[in-house]
């Protein structure tokens, strides 16, 4: 399953069938930034004849509002959105993610860490290593994996060429943390591989967790996704449109009319008799007139479109 990085060729998703996914943290409830990557994200996997498979990231509890998968459901089922097969809880998915975990330091690939916050702050995100060598027991650690010093790069279909280093850039990052939660980057790759996702569309604000990303396929000897990193959508004031700042959340009566501003926010110029379209109506036009390369790199949205 552990490959050598000098000798791992990773496997293209393009030569498969297209699979997308939409792949929603129940740490709120569906808000506008967060249609434009359902939408996106759908219209990409149908526009290409694929699989739209839908994902709930409900890996860390404390955070997690309660009711917001119900929410989150019930959103898109009113917005007209359509998945293939199950929902697939990446709590449900803890035995996979052990198992990799404990392979990865059992070849010596990660260990323990029991650097605390506080000793951590200096260093502004980038971890310095300090545990590196020091050999210490699984018990209350964190389990980080080592990195190489090596570039990684990858070119996104939107944002295009971008590159990272990882041991400069991000250090050895944490795979299990040390209250036993599962991190992202680790069940974020083993989960798109085990479905056999082959397209990843999701909001840029991931781009730099890419590369980390990358250099997990290749150790595990998986297929690398082609990825399309949506657009931030911000205010006028630079502040990220999200949960926590004046992002509403989705409304039904408000399916229509906020899916043709999504496709606007997209690039796509979606017909005026769409006004008083069914959610139904708007996807099916949507996929038959999708144009990805139309996707702007960056986009700043009107207060009055906000809302």
């Amino acid at each position: 399953m552990l490959a050598h990085t000098s000798n791992i060729a990773l496997m293209t998703a393009t030569t498969s069938p297209y699979i997308g996914r939409f792949a929603p943290t129940p740490s709120g409830h569906l808000h506008f930034g967060s249609l434009v990557a359902a939408l996106a994200s759908y219209l990409d996997a149908r526009a290409a004849g694929g699989r739209w498979l839908l994902r709930m990231e409900d890996l860390d509890p404390p955070r997690e509002e309660p009711g917001a998968q119900t929410a989150i459901l019930k959103a898109l089922e009113s917005y007209g959105f359509e998945w293939d097969g199950e929902m697939v809880r990446q709590s449900e998915r803890h035995d996979a993610y052990l198992q990799v975990v404990n392979q990865l330091f059992n070849h010596g690939l990660a260990y323990a860490c029991t650097c605390s916050r506080k000793q951590l702050a200096p260093y502004h995100g980038i971890y310095p290593g300090l545990c590196r060598n020091a050999g210490h027991a699984r018990e209350d650690a964190a389990i980080r994996l080592r990195v190489p010093e090596l570039e990684y790069h990858f070119t996104d279909r939107v944002q295009g060429e971008y590159r990272q280093h990882l041991g400069r850039d991000v250090g050895d990052f944490v795979i299990r943390r040390r209250d036993g939660l599962y991190a992202y980057q680790l069940a974020v790759v083993l989960d798109d591989a085990w479905q056999g996702v082959t397209d990843i569309v999701r909001g840029a604000d991931l781009l730099d967790s890419t590369p980390r990303q990358l250099y997990l396929q290749e150790l595990l000897g998986l297929a690398q996704p082609r990825y399309l990193h949506l657009p931030l959508i911000t205010q006028p004031d630079g502040n990220k449109l999200g949960k926590s700042y004046r992002s509403p959340p989705l409304t039904e009566d408000q399916a229509t009319p906020l899916l043709l501003r999504a496709l606007r926010a997209l690039g796509q110029q979606p017909d005026p008799a769409l006004d008083g379209a069914t959610p139904a109506e708007v996807l099916t036009w949507g996929t038959r007139h999708w144009d990805a390369l139309l996707i702007p790199r960056t986009l700043t949205l009107p207060e009055a479109q906000l809302r």
